[in-house]
C-alpha cells in the first residue's frame, strides 16, 4: 500500500512539470486500476492452478522492481515519450499488485475461514499504516532528496520481504474445480454487492489526482506536509476496520446496516468535503480533516463486511467452498474495487479541471449514494420475500385450530 499511495502528494505536480494535465494525471492513476481490474478477474479464476503462495510471492518480487523503475522515470525527456513510459511502468506495477492482492485474501480466508472479516478487518491496519506512512514519508523523501529516492527505498523493501515470505507462507494444495465466475457475478445480492466496492474505491481514487492539488491552493501547505493531512482518513480507517470486522463476524445480522449506513454517511461527508458550493461554507483546514476521518470510518463500515456477505451469498447459491471459490471472490472483490480506482480518478481528474474541487467532491459522493439507497431496497425486498415464503410454508394456527376442533369433537 506504500507504494501505491507515496504517488499522492508529489507525482500530480511532477508530471505537470513533464508536460501532463489533470486529465492526463487521472489516467496514469486509473490506468493502475484498470489494468488491475482485468488481471484480477483471470488470476482469481486460475488460482487453485498456480498456487496462491507462488502468486503472492512473484507478485510481491515483480512489484519491487516495478517500484523502483518508476523512480526513474524522471531521466525519460518530457512530453509524449514520459506519458507513455508512465502508462507502460504502472501497467506492469498492476499485474503484480493484482497477483499479491488476489493471492493474499484467498490464503487469509482459507487459514480463517470463521474469521473472514476480523482477519480482513486487521490486516486493514496494515493497509492503514502504508497509506499513513506512504503520503507523508514520500513527501519527506520527494523534499529532501528527490523524485528518485521514495521509489528506490520501497522497492527495496518490498524485495527485502520476498525470501522472507516464501519461508513464512504455507503451501494450499486444492483439487481445481469449475466454478463459474459468470454464475457467482449474476447473483443480485453480489452484484449490489459489486456495486457497494466499486462506489467505495471510486471515492477513494477520486483523491488521488485532486486532493493533493486543492490542499496545496487552498491552504498553502508545503508538499512535505499534504501527506499529513491524509493521516485523518487513513488513522480512521484502518484503527475501525478491526472493530468493525469484530462486530461482522459475530453479529452476521447487522452487515445489512453497516453497508447501508456507510454508504450514506461517506455521500454525506463527500458534499461536506468541499464544501459543496451551494452551502456557502467556507473550506477550513480543521473541517477538512474532520470530514477526512468521518469518511475514513465511513468507508471501513461499508468495506469490511463485503467479502464475507458475497462467500456468504456463494455458499447459499451451492458454490462448493475451497480455494477455488476463494480465488473467485478474492478476484472478483479486487476487480470491483480495481474498477472503481479506474474510474474515481478520470473522472475525479476531469470534474476538478471543469468545475472545481467543491462540486466535483460533491458529484463524487453519487456513487455511494447510489450504492447505498441500492443496497436498502434490496434487503427490504429479501426480507419481505423471506417473511411471505415462511408464512406460507407454515400457515399460524392451522394445526391448533384442527387439534382443538376434534378435541371438542369427541
Amino acid at each position: 500500500m506504500m507504494c501505491y499511495s507515496i504517488l499522492g502528494p508529489f507525482f500530480p505536480s511532477e508530471a505537470e512539470k513533464k508536460g501532463a494535465s489533470n486529465t492526463i494525471v487521472g489516467l496514469i492513476f486509473g490506468c493502475f486500476a484498470l489494468v488491475n481490474f482485468l488481471t484480477s478477474l483471470i488470476l482469481g479464476n486460475y488460482l487453485s492452478q498456480i498456487g496462491a503462495k507462488f502468486m503472492f510471492v512473484s507478485g510481491m518480487f515483480v512489484s519491487g522492481c516495478v517500484t523502483i523503475l518508476f523512480g526513474m522515470l524522471d531521466k525519460v525527456p518530457s512530453g509524449p515519450m514520459f506519458i507513455s513510459f508512465c502508462f507502460l511502468v504502472r501497467a506492469m506495477d498492476a499485474i503484480s499488485f493484482a497477483a499479491a492482492i488476489t493471492a493474499s485474501f484467498s490464503i487469509l480466508a482459507k487459514a480463517f475461514p470463521t474469521n473472514i472479516a476480523t482477519v480482513l478487518g486487521s490486516l486493514e491496519i496494515f493497509s492503514g499504516l502504508g497509506l499513513v506512512l506512504g503520503p507523508p514519508l514520500g513527501g519527506f523523501l520527494y523534499q529532501s532528496f528527490g523524485y528518485e529516492v521514495p521509489f528506490i527505498t520501497l522497492g527495496c523493501i518490498v524485495l527485502a520481504l520476498v525470501p522472507v515470505n516464501m519461508c513464512i507462507l504455507p503451501r494450499y494444495d486444492s483439487t481445481p474445480r469449475k466454478e463459474s465466475f459468470w454464475k457467482l457475478i449474476l447473483l443480485p445480492k453480489v452484484l449490489i454487492l459489486c456495486l457497494t466496492i466499486f462506489s467505495l474505491s471510486a471515492c477513494l481514487g477520486f483523491f488521488d489526482p485532486t486532493i493533493s492539488l486543492f490542499i496545496l491552493k487552498k491552504f498553502t501547505l508545503p508538499a512535505g506536509y499534504v501527506g499529513l493531512v491524509f493521516l485523518g482518513l487513513a488513522l480512521s480507517y484502518s484503527l475501525s476496520s478491526p472493530l468493525l470486522g469484530l462486530v461482522s463476524d459475530k453479529l452476521p445480522y447487522i452487515r445489512k446496516w453497516l453497508l447501508i449506513f456507510g454508504d450514506l454517511m461517506t455521500a454525506v461527508c463527500l458534499f461536506m468535503l468541499g464544501p459543496a458550493p451551494v452551502l456557502h461554507i467556507e473550506s477550513q483546514l480543521w473541517m477538512f480533516v474532520l470530514v477526512l476521518v468521518l469518511i475514513g470510518f465511513s468507508l471501513g463500515m461499508s468495506a469490511i463486511p463485503v467479502f464475507p456477505e458475497i462467500l456468504q451469498c456463494a455458499y447459499e447459491n451451492g458454490f462448493e467452498e475451497g480455494l477455488s471459490l476463494l480465488g473467485l471472490v478474492s478476484g472478483l472483490f479486487n476487480a470491483m474495487w480495481s474498477l472503481g480506482a479506474f474510474v474515481g480518478p478520470i473522472l475525479g481528474g476531469f470534474l476538478n479541471e471543469e468545475l472545481g474541487f467543491e462540486w466535483a467532491a460533491a458529484i463524487q459522493g453519487g456513487w455511494p449514494l447510489l450504492s447505498g439507497l441500492a443496497t436498502g431496497i434490496f434487503y427490504i425486498i429479501e426480507a419481505t420475500r423471506k417473511s411471505s415464503s415462511s408464512g406460507l410454508q407454515n400457515p399460524p394456527g392451522d394445526n391448533e385450530e384442527r387439534t382443538h376442533l376434534m378435541g371438542n369433537e369427541t
